[in-house]
């Protein structure tokens, strides 16, 4: 659940700012608003933290042998040293690269010239011999004519270099403009030569240098932590509210969000530090954080949302069970195999156990990948998939506990509707049970999603607007098994059990439409609420394609099942023929976890995909949630593990 929020404003006197947040910090649990910090404290705070990222990400790419020095303990100010020092460094190692880059290309430059140097053009200037270098294509330096002296230097893919003898400063007038003057260097090529050298020395005591600094990586990210502390507090001290143009005003004042089951323990510090409070609950333009209270087993999905970055608005739902729920199953069907499964179980007992012998416990993470695992296997044994071997290859007792019309071992098998034993009105396949199976869980979670609906606007005619909601859903269930799975099983004029379904469905769409149209917009005016709709009638009527969409979007558990199978069939087959050649035992092993390794890897990429998104995006937009939140962070002292 979201646990509720207190909004609260806390009035503290002026001079008394910094102890009070000591203490603030020490009851950990206030989430304070944005504040916006100023002066020369916090802007050097900022300054050593970026020196201290910087640092830390340069000594970051250097790979340190597994036994090496451990670094002396140092000060924050040695610290903060070695960080400027560490920096300083790495841009006299970009400076040495970009010259030496500039000294390539001019070196180039003069690849085809041989040796160049300035001072001897300028001798012969003195003795009154002028000498210029110029490139010409081949078939234009034939045509020049006895006027313009030149001394050929070479020739080289139909182009020739020459000097121009005694040409004066300007350039000669019959001189053909394809003949192209090459720049003197500023020094000479060997003195170029010489400096690259050198600059290829100093990058070498540089990158030494560097490498003997990479112990200290630790002590820079923590010192690097210490300081995200130190701004977050300055920031609030500097922010703080306080009147500086009353001088008989002696109070400063901040606020932010706690939630009620801490009130109590707010209250007291407020007493015991004689401070003012003021609370109240949060309106709805007010950005409250969201803080999730689970128990211990829903709470094995926030590993997966923390890392995704979802967090629920505080106005908006907690969906943890439903999402660990419907995720839980998606991850099963997706990776499909019951064999990968035992794989992701293993393992994830093995971190358990590691975790219980270490005293650690075990984690949300390993909980929730042996529950992932588990029902990996269980859907390899319902549809008896294991590590790609047919059923032919299964032990017998493997077919017999699957369920046969989900089952690869029953393909050949066509299966007769539940509601009718007449073959002429059609057969099901097993791939065609399987898309039954994905919509039936479309339609299953996303009626939840209205329900909760219902339940939310139960005391507002808006409940009505979610009714035609599912309702539309419910009648368009059976239009997408009619024009997905089969037109002849699930015919618009099939009757089952004395009902004419399809005509039923038809209706719950075309009533649900009315409904959602009359009274989904409602904010306590019917009249609006309808306005409302006539004016967004293109969404409105896309919205019941938008439902036969999201139905339809859930076939991709069966599809990427299907390919995840077919790519596991496919390593079998290559590395089947290596199998009964001793010689060849290690190629086949190698095929066998390379193959299926790189599978369950795709499997794995499949499911942040997909998984996910049936529930961030298809289960979402039915609950009209966008995940606007963000997590309740507390300004509270930092723990230290």
């Amino acid at each position: 659940m979201i646990v509720q929020m207190k909004k609260v404003s806390l009035v503290v006197l002026k001079k008394e700012r910094k102890d009070a947040l000591e203490q603030l910090k020490k009851v950990g649990v206030v989430h304070l608003e944005d504040l916006e910090g100023s002066g020369e404290k916090l802007a050097s705070f900022k300054e050593a933290s970026n020196n201290a990222m910087t640092a830390e990400a340069i000594l970051g790419e250097i790979k340190l042998p597994k036994k090496h020095a451990q670094p002396q303990k140092l000060s924050n100010e040695q610290i903060s040293a070695k960080c400027s020092e560490v920096i300083n460094l790495s841009e006299q190692k970009k400076k040495l690269l970009e010259e030496i880059s500039t000294d390539t290309n001019e070196l180039e430059r003069f690849s085809a010239w041989g040796t160049v140097t300035p001072e001897d053009f300028e001798y012969l200037k003195e003795k009154n011999i002028s000498l210029k270098m110029f490139e010409i294509p081949e078939e234009k330096y034939n045509l020049l004519d006895d006027t313009v002296t030149t001394l050929c230097v070479n020739r080289q893919k139909k182009v020739v270099r020459f000097l121009l003898l005694n040409g004066g400063d300007e350039r000669p007038e019959n001189l053909p403009p394809e003949a192209f003057e090459v720049p003197m260097p500023a020094v000479s090529t060997e003195e170029i030569k010489a400096r690259i050298a050198s600059d290829n020395e100093k990058i070498v005591q540089i990158d030494e240098k560097l490498k003997e600094e990479a112990i200290y990586v630790p002590l820079i990210e923590s010192f690097r932590k210490d300081l995200e502390s130190d701004i977050q507090f300055e920031t609030i001290y500097s922010g703080m509210g306080k009147d500086e143009e009353d001088k008989d005003t002696d109070l400063a004042w901040l606020s932010g969000y706690c939630p009620v089951d801490s009130m109590d323990k707010l209250k007291a510090a407020v007493k015991q530090n004689a401070w003012a409070m003021a609370s109240s609950d949060p309106s709805a333009d007010d950005a409250v954080p969201t803080k999730l209270k689970n128990n211990k087993f829903v709470s094995l999905i926030y590993p997966l949302t923390d890392f995704l970055g979802t967090v629920p608005g505080y106005h908006e739902y907690d969906i943890s069970g439903w999402f660990l729920l419907f995720f839980t199953i998606f991850f099963g069907m997706i990776f499909g195999d019951g064999g990968y499964g035992l794989l992701v179980t293993i393992a994830g007992l093995i971190m358990a156990i590691k975790g219980l012998a270490s005293k650690k416990g075990i984690s949300a993470f390993t909980g929730l990948m042996i529950l992932l695992g588990l029902a990996t296997v269980a859907w390899g044994t319902v549809t008896c998939t294991w590590f790609g071997l047919t059923p032919e290859q299964l032990p017998a007792w493997l077919t017999k506990i699957s369920v046969p019309p989900l089952s690869n071992a029953y393909t050949d098998v066509a299966w007769l509707p539940f509601w009718t034993d007449d073959p002429s009105k059609g057969t099901l396949t097993t791939a065609q049970n399987l898309q039954i199976f994905c919509f039936s869980l479309a339609l299953i979670q996303l009626s939840v999603a209205h329900v909760k609906g219902i339940k939310r606007y139960i005391k507002s005619l808006k409940a009505l607007g979610e009714l035609g909601s599912l309702l539309q859903l419910w009648g368009m269930f059976y239009v997408v098994l009619s024009m997905v799975v089969s037109s002849k099983i699930f015919s618009f004029g099939e009757i089952i059990y004395g009902i004419p379904i399809g005509k039923v469905s038809i209706g719950l769409v075309g009533v649900g439409f009315v409904l959602s149209f009359i009274f989904s917009n409602y904010e306590g005016n019917l009249g609006e609420s309808v306005m409302a709709s006539v004016k967004g009638i293109i969404s409105v009527l896309l919205g019941v394609v938008n439902v036969f969409s999201d139905i339809v979007s859930y076939i991709r558990l069966w599809a990427v099942g299907l390919a995840g199978a077919a790519i596991s069939n496919t390593v079998n087959t290559m590395a089947g023929p290596l199998l009964g050649h001793a010689i060849l035992f290690v190629a086949f092993v190698a095929l066998i976890v390379f193959g299926h390794g790189l599978n369950m890897i795709l499997n794995l990429l499949s499911v942040i995909v997909h998984g996910v998104r049936l529930n961030t995006l298809e289960f979402s937009t039915h609950l009209g949630m966008s995940w606007s939140g963000f997590k309740y962070a507390p300004f509270a002292e930092k723990e230290n593990k």
